[in-house]
């Protein structure tokens, strides 16, 4: 739109500053100021049909030159019409188009040039010249076409890379909410455990034997203070930046001594290789395997049962063994869930790339674990 309303304002405007100087050599009738908008008029189609906006306005410039002296004004709505026809793509049209509408006002004002007033013929400098305005056109609107297609290229780029960041975004979001799902899994059924063994102890040897009944009472508020703490410090991932720091030390194998201490069975603790720091997400996911191990022993390998666990440091990964002894087989509960410890330990392990075995050995059950640490790798 405002393409054509300039082109209309450039060709009235001239055409009344050339007749003022007296240098149109008609009237001004209606025709001819028909003559002078149809051509800006065609502009507004030039998106649907360009090849038609750019015939229509060469038509109707070329018919008011031959009754003018030369000017540039003329020139303006088709000018227009062939950069917008270059620049949709069609480049080959508008190169006909071009050589067309240039055949015809070679033809028009050199063929017949004895047919008109001689003060409308262009000179060799003018007619060179419009040739050059129409190759312009075409060569400006094949870079106006580049420009498009690479801000468009640009725009699309920049939406995929605004789309994936948000999916990992959501990615990530979603590993977070599983990775603490699985620390309170851990947590609650570790402690949870506990204080439904101790308590079991406590009621039976409340009459006969208070002493050991106030020490599982002990263990109970242990246990469930050391429960709150981890709780804690597992739901302080969704702590705000402007929020205290946790006070909780990281879960990890430096805590492996306060776990098998809690444990609630004798356990035998075994270090091998070169101690070293391991990565936040393999420390922390050997704590918790264990930690659920542990709490196997304590569901299913009854009263007591003793454990071992033997941490192996090795030059690119650590190896975990955590082996009981069968004392005797705690019984199942009719209706109730299925297990699922052994599962989630080897979800947890596969996430960084680890192997879990678990199976039943000479008077015991056995959990190997297998977690790449990266160094070397």
């Amino acid at each position: 739109m405002g393409a054509a309303v300039g082109a209309a304002l450039f060709q009235l405007i001239g055409a009344k500053n050339l007749a003022g100087e007296g240098r149109v050599f008609v009237a001004f009738s209606p025709w001819v100021w028909a003559l002078l908008i149809v051509g800006p008029a065609a502009l507004l189609v030039r998106r649907r049909y360009p090849v038609v906006a750019f015939a229509i306005t060469t038509a109707a410039s070329l018919t008011f030159a031959t009754m003018a002296e030369p000017h540039w004004f003329w020139a303006v709505a088709p000018m227009i019409a062939l950069f917008h026809l270059a620049a949709c793509g069609r480049r080959t049209a508008s190169i006909v188009a071009a050589l067309t509408a240039y055949g015809v006002y070679l033809v028009l004002f050199w063929g017949f040039r004895a047919e008109l007033d001689e003060r409308v013929l262009p000179g060799l400098r003018e007619t060179l010249l419009v040739g050059i305005a129409l190759a312009g056109a075409i060569f400006m609107g094949g870079i106006a076409k580049i420009k498009g297609e690479q801000m468009a290229q640009l725009v699309k780029v920049r939406a995929e890379r605004e789309r994936a960041e948000e999916e990992q975004q959501k990615r990530q979001a979603s590993e977070e909410r599983l990775r603490i799902a699985r620390e309170l899994h851990d947590v609650i059924g570790h402690h949870l455990s506990l204080i439904n063994v101790q308590a079991g102890v406590g009621l039976h040897l409340m009459d006969s034997r208070p002493e050991q009944a106030r020490e599982a009472l002990s263990a109970i508020k242990t246990a469930s203070s050391e429960a709150l703490r981890e709780v804690r410090s597992v739901l302080g991932a969704l702590r705000t930046e402007d929020e205290a720091a946790p006070r909780q030390p990281a879960l990890g194998l430096s805590r492996l001594d306060d776990l098998t201490a809690d444990a609630g069975l004798p356990v035998e603790t075994k270090t091998t290789g070169e101690v070293r720091t391991l990565p936040a997400e393999v420390d922390r996911a050997a704590y918790r395997i264990v930690q659920e191990a542990l709490t196997n022993v304590r569901r299913h390998a009854g009263a007591g049962a003793t454990a071992s666990v033997c941490v192996d440091y090795l030059p690119t990964a650590l190896h975990l063994a955590v082996r009981n002894t069968f004392v005797e087989v705690a019984p199942v509960r009719e209706g109730g869930p299925a297990g699922t410890g052994i599962a989630g330990m080897r979800a947890r392990a596969q996430s960084l790339g680890g192997t879990l075995e678990a199976g039943p050995v000479d008077g015991g059950f056995l959990v190997s674990v297998l977690l790449p640490t990266g160094e070397g790798a």
